[in-house]
């Protein structure tokens, strides 16, 4: 037997994983009660899964009717990116701030790393899901490295669109390795003092997928 909250963390993981599969089509609304049948779980911990689901951005939940998955449109991708350029150039011009301090040479180890892991994904079986990971996970460094559990929330609930925009920008001829270089040139320019350089190099890099049509 499982209790509630495990069925709850249950049915949040295999929807969120139908819906980043794309196993659940966006222009479909999905019925709670038919859903948790299928799931094998009563209603209550299904609604519970939905509820979180709805608060990190990957569906909107349609009172007595059922939820859709939420689409990516021109609107939806500005305030994304928007936000993120407010959180990330801010999280650039404290981490420049604590430059000599070991949390400063931990994050540019991290960064380092997650640029050999970039490599890697370019040849990987799995790209560019492999890749995409990485370009987020990248990101998530400089996030975490404020230590603010307000921007991380901030930062979850934009994750889906933000993997929306990834994935859509990276079916572009050259738009991938264009993204390493970038994050590459972004590590360099924090790694040398220059922080003015690092902060318009994040901010050209976040801004990017806005001048690519890509909706």
């Amino acid at each position: 037997m499982y209790d509630s909250g495990s069925l709850q963390s249950q049915a949040y993981n295999t929807i969120k994983e139908q819906i980043l599969s794309k196993s659940l089509d966006s222009d479909l609304l999905y019925s709670e009660t038919r859903l948790a049948k299928e799931l094998g779980i009563s209603r209550t911990p299904l609604r519970e899964a939905l509820q979180c689901l709805s608060q990190d951005g990957y569906i909107t939940i349609i009172p007595s009717r059922g939820f859709k998955i939420r689409r990516l449109d021109k609107e939806t991708m500005r305030e994304s990116i928007e936000v993120r350029c407010a959180i990330e150039g801010f999280c650039v011009h404290l981490a420049a701030s604590l430059r000599g301090d070991e949390r400063f040479t931990t994050l540019l180890k991290e960064m380092e790393e997650s640029l050999k892991r970039q490599k890697a994904a370019l040849t990987s079986d799995n790209f560019p899901a492999s890749f995409t990971e990485e370009d987020h996970q990248f990101h998530m460094l400089l996030v975490h490295f404020a230590r603010n559990s307000e921007f991380d929330h901030l930062f979850q609930r934009l994750l889906y669109m933000i993997h929306l925009t990834t994935a859509n920008a990276l079916t572009v001829t050259g738009r991938t390795q264009a993204t390493l270089e970038e994050h590459e040139n972004f590590y360099q320019q924090l790694k040398d003092g220059n922080t003015d350089q690092a902060y318009q190099v994040l901010i050209a890099h976040l801004m990017m997928p806005l001048g690519m049509n890509l909706i």
